[in-house]
């Protein structure tokens, strides 16, 4: 074994090459999450912030399914315990009425295209 410090050697350039990204990254890579607000007049949303920040996808699926196949219009909040229309242009578009500075700013930074404006009209802030 005479070129035992040749492949230890190459061992460790490879380990360093391979693994550089995550050590350049290291402290840059962390998500900051936008800062969005509830307009001044509203003091809380359907759900807590948490959950609508993490499953307001779910949550309008399941709208979505609840009004479209079983007929049913009214959600009652978890949060707070009072009834709202399952909605997305009623509901939630009466408080987020700027689609670039509320939805934008989230999906942009996480790199998702919701496929809500298919079928629903952008709120007022597009055009």
């Amino acid at each position: 074994m005479y070129d035992s410090g040749k492949i230890i050697t190459g061992l460790i350039i490879f380990v360093v090459l391979f693994t550089f990204p995550f050590w350049y990254n290291i402290g840059s890579a962390a998500y900051k999450q936008p800062k969005l607000e509830l307009p001044k007049d509203v003091k809380e949303c359907v759900e807590s912030k948490e959950f609508m920040r993490t499953e307001h996808m779910q949550l309008l699926n399941e709208w979505r399914d609840m009004v479209v196949r079983e007929h049913i219009k009214d959600y009652k909040s978890k949060l707070t315990g009072k009834e709202v229309v399952m909605s997305l242009t009623k509901t939630c578009m009466k408080c987020h009425d700027n689609k670039a500075k509320f939805c934008d700013q989230c999906h942009n930074s996480l790199a998702v295209s919701p496929y809500c404006w298919d079928c629903h009209v952008a709120p007022k802030g597009e055009k």
